[in-house]
Formats: structure tokens, sequence, C-alpha cells
């Protein structure tokens, strides 16, 4: 400010006024907004690590002074109509933003509409809403259902397939199994003879694939969408099946069934899934729109992936009950973010 002179009072306020306006938004602008996460189910340990990484995060940043709440909500259910209630509740209690993992791409967007109408910034992820007004954060869920079979197919496998699906009406389960479906339209080697809703959960997974396994052929491989891969092996091994090849999702039962598998007999897959942490982008990206920063409407994070050769090293970095996990500071999503310009 090669124009402004200090030794008038008036002039050096009029000054410091005009610097405050060029500066760079920073956390500081942000110190009394508050932000909430809306989430539509919690009954997997994706969901648990997902929640527990927001809790970290922001109460780290609550307690820097860079926003002044960050509550988290979910619902009962996978209800749709309960979690846009939850949704008129956050805005009715003047949330700033508010971070959404949908139990649908499009049942919420009324609600996120009357958010956005209200000024409120709508930041989705992983179940993502189709509504313009919000913003959307996944991996390529195509991608990953693609490279399941892809994988199958550089293993010199071919024959019966069985998928295992998630939660119905939600966007991850509806990409996934579109991505099974052309991945296996490209290798026709491979035939879907079987599907099973597994929900994300072991549990689940198990007695689906258990009530239909005796309906089945022989089952080369088996295409899942995470947090149901360890599920299926007891299904097949109380069967007294052989077990297929299973495409897994990163959970700690998963990577210790698979070690255990390998070292007993060279059993080999491989493993991916969005990482639960992508909470915390989400977090950050709402924070940053808030303190002024540009940002596209849809953005992609990459798939955490786990091979035969990085197994070890993620199965020990990995809690028992939990997932293979990022979590994003406020400085990472900040410079992903100044990328995309």
């Amino acid at each position: 400010m090669k124009n402004c002179r200090f030794t008038l009072h008036t002039v050096a306020i009029s000054c410091l006024l005009v610097i405050a306006a060029q500066a760079p938004a920073t956390a500081a602008d942000t110190a009394t907004k508050k932000i909430a996460l809306s989430n539509n189910f919690a009954g997997n340990s994706w969901r648990q690590t997902m929640l527990k990484s927001w809790d970290k995060i922001t109460k780290d940043a609550v307690a820097k002074h860079i926003v002044a709440q960050a509550p988290s909500f979910t619902t009962a259910e996978n209800q749709a109509t309960e979690q846009a209630a939850q949704i008129q509740n956050m805005i009715l209690q003047g949330y700033d933003a508010i971070v959404v993992n949908a139990a649908s791409p499009t049942a919420l967007n009324g609600a996120v509409k009357k958010a956005c109408d209200a000024g409120i910034v709508v930041v989705s992820f992983d179940g993502i809403v189709t509504e313009p007004c919000a913003y959307r954060i996944a991996v390529d869920f195509k991608k990953l259902g693609e490279m399941q079979i892809d994988y199958f197919a550089s293993r010199g496998l071919k024959g019966n397939l069985l998928e295992v699906r998630g939660l119905a009406g939600v966007f991850v389960d509806d990409e996934i199994h579109q991505g099974i479906a052309a991945g296996v339209k490209k290798h026709p080697e491979f035939k879907i003879v079987g599907s099973a809703p597994g929900n994300w959960t072991q549990t689940v997974a198990q007695k689906e694939v258990s009530a239909i396994l005796s309906t089945l052929p022989a089952v080369t491989a088996v295409a899942t969408q995470g947090g149901d891969g360890y599920g299926v092996a007891q299904a097949f091994k109380a069967a007294g099946r052989p077990t297929p090849v299973i495409f897994l999702g990163n959970r700690h039962d998963e990577l210790t069934w698979w070690k255990e598998q390998r070292d007993a007999s060279k059993y080999q897959t491989m493993s991916a899934s969005i990482a639960p942490g992508a909470s915390t982008f989400a977090f950050w990206v709402a924070q940053q729109i808030l303190a002024g920063t540009k940002v596209p409407k849809d953005m992609k994070l990459p798939l955490s992936v786990v091979t035969q050769q990085t197994l070890d090293e993620s199965l020990k970095n990995t809690e028992p009950g939990g997932v293979v996990n990022v979590e994003y500071s406020q400085k990472e999503v900040m410079d992903f973010l100044a990328k995309l310009k």
C-alpha cells in the first residue's frame, strides 16, 4: 500500500480497512459459524469410523476457535423422511452449514433446497444429493465397481459371480452396482448368477448370502461394496463351499481374515473403499465456503486401495473394528482446493 501514509490518524484507519479488505479469508472469519453433520446410518464399522473422524477433527477446530460448533446427528434408520426432518430442524436451529451423508440422492432435495434458500451452505459426501445448490464430494464409485471385475479378469478368472449390494436407494449402492454391471459387460467371461443385500454390514451379508447359497451354482468370485466381505466368507465356510475370490472393503476384520487366508493358503484378493475421513474433508470444505473460498460443486477423492503387497502395512495401521482411513487437515483441503482453480 505505497499510497498510504500513516502520519494522520484518519488516513491510517482508512489504509488499515483497505488492507483488511484485501487480505485472504482466514480461520477467524468463521469463528462464530456453526456446522452440523446430518448422517443417515451408523450401523457398520465404516460409519462408526467416519463419525469418530468427524468428532476428532471438529473438536479440535472448535477448541482452536476456527468454528463455534460442529455437532453430528444420526437418524435411527436409513429413512430419507426422517433425515429430511432432521435437516429441517437444523435450519430452524440456525446452522450456517450442513454436511450431509444422504439416505437418497433425490429424496432429500426438497429439504436441501430449503436450507440453501435460508442461506445455509450444504455439502454432501459419500451418499450425495442431486439438488444443484448443494456441493458433492465422493469417489468414483462406478470405478470401484468396475475395478472389481477388472481385477478378477486380470487374475485369469472366469465363471459365475455373486454380487453383494449395499443400502438400497443410496447413491453409493446404485453407482457401484452400475460399475459392476459395466465390468461384466466388458468381460463376458463372467456371469452374475446371484445378488444379495449386504447393507455394508458383515452380519447382514452373512445372513443374506447364506440364504441363497443353496440355490447357486459354483461361484468363482464375489463383487462387494465394503463391510460385507468377512460375512460373505463366513457364509461360504458355514455352507461347506469353496471360498471364492472375494473383493474386500478395507474393514479391519476383512483384512485380518485376508491375512489369515494368505498365510495359510496363499489366498489372493484386493480391497478398496472411500476413506471414512471423507467426513473431515467435507467439514473443511464447508468451513472454507463460509470463509469465502470459491469451491466447485463436484469434487472427487481418491479411492483407498489395499493390495497383496500393502496388506500387512494397511492392517497394522487400522484399528480393530475400524477401516483403513485418511483424515484431512484444514491445510490439506485448502491446498486441494487451490489446485482446482
